[in-house]
């Protein structure tokens, strides 16, 4: 037990240890409580007295710096004046010179061109002198030069007139000839001679196959068929010939158009890209007599010619096929390339099934960890209300523990009011 001494009555009570340091923990909480107010105090005095002195020394370095930087101009401006005069001084010495000099270069000039005015007047009258010799020169040479010319075009004339002869004398050479030629192929067959010129240039075509078609199952057969190979055995062209001379005329057939229906039938069955109609029929219609004859928009791939561009006709297609065999080849390369394209797709299609798959079984695990970080934090909220309520509560016994004094514990008690009162009659 503790004896406590009232200050003002100088009654004596006796309390248990835990009400002593209850009443001990109040008077310390207040004594801190004063304490701390008393330092804060302080510490803003001393902050405020802190921060003014700052500022001051900052004031006082500042107009320090700033009177030093003005000595600082002022001495530069003093230079400057001084730069600038002496810089003046020299400008003016140089101008006067420079002056000086150009007048002295001008009066150089000025004799120089006097000079050489003299010297010019001198030259125009030479150079004239001469220009006028050269006239009457020029003048004669063009007396000569027009007699000459005439005498040109007499001989022009005459020249012109012998070639137009010479040209007239070609003409009638050329029809003779061709009139010989036509008869000279009737006679020897349009086969032979087609044959017999391919065979003359047989050399250029190496692994082409030309022969005559003597398949005649489907009814009817062309005359030759070409085709030619490349360096790998594939082929790349072929034609269909079929050749017709004058003597090749029926009752019911009389021009070219007669027998290209049956030479595009021919061509089909016998798996030909081209057909080609050799003919002598309608030898006075010019529409097959200046060139190759393309009929292609009545029948695919057709066309009619004369013999004479029989070999033409046959280089011409077989260029065109070589060129576009690279064209296929590229193609070839290109279809490969699209195969390859779609086995990337399949198997980018076949990725993302399993990519997808994958993404949607970690979304459901994710949807279930967010369920459960739901619950756990549904759970800590819980905590934290019931811990709160617990501060809530320990809050108000420290309240009523402060508001406790003797007089109401002992409000109630007849044993220790009768002590008290035993206490204070001693």
């Amino acid at each position: 037990m503790n004896e406590i001494k009232c200050p003002k009555c100088g009654t004596v009570f006796q309390i248990n240890e835990t009400d002593y340091e209850s009443i001990v923990k109040q008077i310390r909480d207040h004594e801190l409580e004063r304490e701390i107010k008393r330092l804060e105090e302080e510490f803003k005095k001393d902050k405020n007295n802190s921060i003014q002195l700052a500022e001051a020394k900052i004031e006082k370095k500042l107009k320090e710096e700033l009177q030093s930087k003005e000595l600082e101009i002022n001495s530069l401006k003093n230079e400057l004046k001084i730069k600038e005069e002496n810089t003046k001084n020299s400008l003016e010495k140089e101008y006067i010179k420079s002056i000086n000099e150009k007048e002295k270069i001008i009066q150089d000039l000025e004799s120089k061109i006097k000079l050489s005015e003299s010297e010019n007047k001198l030259a125009i009258q030479n150079a004239l002198h001469e220009k006028e010799k050269e006239m009457d020169n020029l003048n004669s040479k063009l007396t000569i030069q027009k007699k000459e010319a005439e005498l040109l075009e007499k001989n022009l004339k005459e020249s012109y007139e012998e070639k137009i002869k010479s040209k007239d004398e070609q003409i009638a050479y050329y029809k003779d000839f061709k009139a010989k030629q036509s008869t000279k192929m009737i006679g020897e067959s349009l086969e032979v001679h087609c044959q017999n010129e391919f065979n003359t240039l047989r050399p250029l075509f190496k692994n082409c196959y030309f022969e005559k078609d003597n398949d005649a199952k489907t009814g009817s057969k062309g005359d030759f068929i070409f085709r030619d190979y490349d360096e790998n055995g594939n082929e790349f062209v072929s034609i269909m010939f079929e050749m017709k001379n004058e003597a090749d005329e029926t009752s019911t057939k009389h021009k070219n158009e007669d027998f290209l229906k049956e030479l595009d039938k021919d061509r089909r069955e016998k798996k030909c890209e081209y057909a080609v109609l050799v003919s002598l029929l309608e030898s006075d219609n010019d529409y097959y007599n200046n060139g190759i004859v393309d009929m292609s928009h009545k029948y695919e791939k057709m066309y009619v010619i004369r013999p004479q561009f029989f070999i033409p006709m046959i280089t011409l297609i077989r260029n065109l096929a070589m060129n576009s065999l690279e064209y296929k080849k590229e193609l070839e390369y290109i279809k490969n390339q699209n195969i390859d394209i779609s086995h990337f797709e399949e198997n980018m299609n076949h990725f993302k099934e399993g990519f997808s798959r994958n993404y949607r079984l970690a979304s459901e695990r994710f949807k279930k960890a967010i369920e459960e970080i739901d619950k756990t934090i549904d759970h800590l909220q819980k905590t934290k209300e019931n811990l709160l309520k617990t501060d809530d509560n320990l809050r108000l016994a420290n309240n009523k523990a402060e508001d406790l004094t003797i007089q109401k514990l002992t409000r109630n008690s007849e044993t220790m009011r009768k002590l008290f009162e035993e206490l204070k009659n001693e």
